[in-house]
């Protein structure tokens, strides 16, 4: 069973941030239960190229389906626009003209 956190429903655009080691992640959420998180993302150093790489339709790995067990979960966010600044969801949206389910898929 999915549960709602703080809102956050599966197929939001989500960022990830994970402990030991420290990591940063963007992308999808699929679910989010007991065991972990469960997203189609990559880690967000790869965000640029892969923008990158989508906009000039070069090929780029990036994007897979990823789980974090909870233990190393430190925060989970939506990707939202703050204080003028768009979401990466609707940056790569407008580099693109795609939508990020059409990206990620």
């Amino acid at each position: 069973e999915t549960r709602n956190v703080l809102g956050i429903q599966p197929g939001a655009a989500i960022l990830v941030v994970l402990h030991s080691p420290r990591e940063k992640c963007w992308g999808v959420l699929d679910r989010i239960d007991a065991a972990g998180v469960f997203l189609r993302g990559l880690d967000l150093n790869s965000f640029d190229d892969w923008q990158q790489a989508v906009v000039h339709n070069e090929p780029f790995i990036g994007f897979g389906d990823l789980f974090f067990p909870m233990w190393r979960v430190e925060r989970i966010s939506k990707d939202e626009t703050a204080g003028g600044i768009p979401s990466l969801q609707e940056q790569i949206e407008r580099r693109t003209g795609k939508s990020l389910h059409e990206l990620v898929s």
